[in-house]
């Protein structure tokens, strides 16, 4: 059995930025906790389970990539060969023993490769095989996601493996199921694998990807033009191959009658994983974050604790890392983070906001201001849009945001972007308004 040192596991630490003061008779405070892995290319669960780590490959994994081949990849002809070549440009880069299997997805799903049940290993042979068998695939039929994440499921879940993951390509709404069945299958699959999601062209509904990526704890994006396809494959599958350690939960403990309000997700994009906690024993609770790689992520904490007295302190909450077994137990990845709450009468101290907290509370604003303006123009709200994307151009100005800034030129005639002073286009091409929403929720950091 292989040796694991200390340098096998990724090393996670935990910084908290807030403000700790409060004024009398304040209950409220945040923080933003910022994640941080480190030490890569080492990985996998090798502390618990060293059967689940191949030495100087990276952690065992499995891929399953979703193909769509309903009717609609046939227009135009060259999107199905794009996917087909975007798919092939992935396979080859899978690493030598990864577990992978392609699926073709209608209103049924099909095994592509390798068929029979289970999972390929990655080999120059298996690759080269899984290539071959993509010439087959070809259009034609309906669109039922959640029919291609349950065989995906099936599939990946047959491999005793560390890392889990599907990507997942469709170009047209998920007309053959119903979106109860769909969000059903979704509610399945949390917490067995994570998925990314690509729409490709501009059929599809932007909510379903959306919802498809938050739900698995995936990234979606837009490929507008599919020619573009396999250059995001490519980096999709890279990044899945970053992946060193899977099931990572943030733990807050709180004190007795400290509530947490909300748990956010702020850097890279925000994600509210309030609703997601699972209780972890006496007033603590975890909160999904998914696969880790060498990366960082920034949290926004929001508590509630009980008024004090000037001149009290206590710790609101603490902040850990931890994967979970499955006994039941959970294994502790040694990073911590204090949550302080400090009652004091200087007002300087305690009406002054914490640059990263500002930050973030602006990033979360302009995410939702983008999707609520969307949203009044599709209904013909001309002037409640108007309004709502007026100060999304104001904040993402303020903040430093220049991607979704100039996403929202494409969409609103800029007149002052200071006050926030917009008029909409007239016309606005349908790639540019989807392209804005899919990307609404991806923020920049604080410049430290």
């Amino acid at each position: 059995m292989a040796n694991f040192s200390k340098s096998n596991v990724p090393q996670f630490s935990v910084d908290v930025y807030q403000n700790e003061y409060l004024p009398e008779g304040g209950r409220e405070v945040n923080a933003i906790v910022t994640v941080t892995a480190t030490g890569g290319g080492t990985i996998g669960s090798a502390v618990t389970a060293p059967h689940l780590y191949s030495p100087g490959q990276g952690p065992s994994a499995a891929v399953a990539i979703m193909v769509d081949c309903s009717g609609s990849m046939d227009y135009p002809p060259t999107k199905m060969r794009n996917a087909r070549d975007a798919t092939a440009a992935a396979i080859d880069i899978l690493r030598d023993g990864v577990h992978f299997a392609v699926i073709g997805g209608t209103h049924v799903a099909k095994e592509v490769y390798p068929g029979g049940g289970r999972l390929a290993v990655a080999d120059a042979t298996t690759r080269d095989q899984a290539k071959q068998a993509l010439r087959k695939l070809s259009a034609g039929g309906g669109t039922a996601i959640g029919t291609w994440l349950r065989l995906a499921d099936r599939l990946l879940s047959s491999a005793d493996v560390a890392i889990r993951h599907g990507i997942l390509l469709t170009d047209g709404r998920n007309e053959h199921e119903s979106p109860q069945d769909l969000k059903r299958t979704l509610d399945e699959c949390a917490g067995r694998f994570t998925c990314d999601a690509r729409g490709v062209g501009t059929d599809w509904e932007v909510k379903e990807v959306t919802g498809i990526a938050s739900a698995l704890l995936g990234t979606a994006d837009i490929v507008a033009d599919p020619a573009g396809l396999a250059a995001d494959f490519t980096q999709l599958m890279e990044t899945a191959m970053g992946k060193e350690v899977a099931d990572v939960a943030l733990r807050l403990w709180t004190p007795v009658d400290t509530t947490i309000k909300f748990v956010k997700q702020v850097a890279p994009t925000v994600e509210d994983l309030t609703t997601r906690r699972t209780e972890a024993g006496p007033r603590a609770g975890d909160y999904p974050t998914g696969s880790w790689g060498d990366e960082s992520r920034d949290y926004h904490v929001c508590v509630e604790v009980p008024a004090a007295n000037i001149g009290q302190e206590m710790l609101a909450a603490r902040v850990s890392l931890v994967i979970p077994q499955p006994d039941g137990t959970a294994q502790n990845l040694g990073a911590q983070g204090l949550v302080r709450a400090v009652w004091t009468d200087d007002m300087a101290a305690s009406t002054s906001i914490n640059p990263q907290v500002a930050h973030y509370t602006g990033q979360a604003e302009l995410a939702q201001v983008i999707q609520q303006g969307l949203d009044l123009r599709k209904s013909g709200d001309i002037d409640g849009a108007t309004a709502k994307l007026g100060r999304a151009v104001q904040l993402a100005g303020a903040s430093g945001n220049a991607d979704t800034a100039k996403l929202l030129a494409k969409v609103v005639d800029v007149v002052d972007a200071a006050t926030g002073t917009v008029r909409l286009k007239a016309k606005v091409a349908e790639a540019d308004e989807m392209t804005l929403e899919t990307r609404s929720t991806k923020t920049v950091r604080v410049k430290k």
